[in-house]
């Protein structure tokens, strides 16, 4: 095995909150590939704490980071609007890049970050993790391989439950601006992996409404979010002439997560999850011709973190630094890249223009 490369993790609250102690560090303990080598927080008080609970060099600035010459990745789990000033960054230090979807706070900002990425030559990678599940995979490779037969039609749904969010007075107005939305984040997520596991779409119509009906004021210093209902429609045809049908909403009762119906001319396959499917375990069940739906056997080689790596966040978030690491020693391409977060941002941008406008456009 090739020597481990260094990675700098940007987001690591010492209390173990947030998606980089959830998922990437569990994942880098267990992993041969990688070794996490430094965190970055934003504040002098919090890299001091960092470095107090995990034991891991800790710096407060970026640019103090990337300018060490062992550090070969720059991992960044933090809020989306800082993403940007992070990625740029590192990438112009000449550093591989791992950063979580989505990639940029505006699609300008994702297109001069893929530009810059694909100029250095470095590999890019945005955090898509649905495109490392085994059983997502699995789905994959059996329509690749022919088991569903010419496919016909898809149908997926989601459906997440509205919760209340405490927010303080004094930063009500930054903190909904600097959180991403359930359209931009689930949206491109599994918008994300179902086109690149079925082919791109050709042409959409799309409906997407978000009510924030009012906000709760709760005693002089705290303010409750609720009734934030977002719904997003899609309809659209696949360039191999499948026919889709997205639904993604917040209900206040009854979600039941993740569906996806997937029907072709040979065979049948249904994919549930009560959580998101890039985090939660997938019960796939499937049939071919009128033979009855039974469940699938997900084939163990596509399981390739250790069996420490627990299941839940940090088993694909360990498939995806694999792989990567594996991009960066053989000099081969990886996907999901900086590439990959474009195409997807300007599909929600079509979506939304979809709605805007009121009428089917063809990509």
């Amino acid at each position: 095995m090739a020597n481990k490369l260094k990675l700098g993790l940007v987001g690591a609250d010492a209390e173990g909150r947030g998606w980089g102690p959830v998922a990437h560090m569990p994942a880098l303990r267990e992993i041969e590939q990688i070794e996490l080598a430094a965190l970055c927080t934003s504040r002098p008080e919090s890299a001091a704490a960092a470095e107090r609970a995990y034991g891991i060099k800790t710096y407060h600035d970026i640019d103090d980071l990337v300018r060490q010459p062992d550090i070969d990745i720059i991992s960044t789990v933090i809020r989306i609007p800082s993403h940007y000033d992070i990625v740029m960054a590192a990438l112009n230090a000449g550093k591989h890049v791992y950063c979580e979807w989505p990639l940029g706070a505006t699609l300008a900002e994702t297109e001069e970050m893929a530009t810059l990425a694909q100029k250095k030559g470095v590999v890019a990678a945005i955090g898509l993790q649905g495109w490392f599940d085994p059983t997502l995979v699995y789905i994959k490779e059996l329509f690749k391989q022919g088991w569903l037969g010419e496919l016909l039609t898809i149908n997926m749904s989601m459906k997440r439950a509205h919760l209340p969010n405490r927010i303080s007075r004094g930063d009500l107005g930054s903190e909904l601006s600097r959180r991403g939305n359930m359209f931009e984040i689930i949206g491109g997520h599994t918008l994300g992996y179902l086109t690149n596991y079925f082919g791109p779409i050709a042409k959409l119509s799309a409906h997407v409404e978000t009510r924030l009906d009012h906000l709760l004021i709760k005693e002089s210093d705290e303010v409750f979010e609720v009734n934030t209902q977002e719904n997003i429609l899609v309809n659209a045809k696949l360039t191999n002439g499948g026919l889709l049908s997205y639904q993604l909403t917040a209900v206040p009762f009854h979600a039941d997560g993740w569906r996806m119906e997937v029907h072709g001319s040979k065979g049948t396959l249904i994919a549930t999850t009560p959580g998101l499917p890039q985090i939660t375990p997938v019960k796939l069940i499937g049939s071919q011709g009128n033979a009855p739906l039974q469940e699938l056997a997900i084939p163990e080689r596509l399981r390739f973190v250790p069996k420490t790596v627990p299941l839940g966040p940090a088993q694909n978030v360990g498939h995806g630094y694999i792989q990567m690491a594996e991009a960066i020693n053989a000099n081969t391409p990886f996907s999901p890249s900086f590439e990959d977060a474009l195409r997807i941002h300007k599909l929600l941008d079509l979506i939304q223009r979809s709605s805007n406008e009121g009428r089917a456009l063809d990509i």
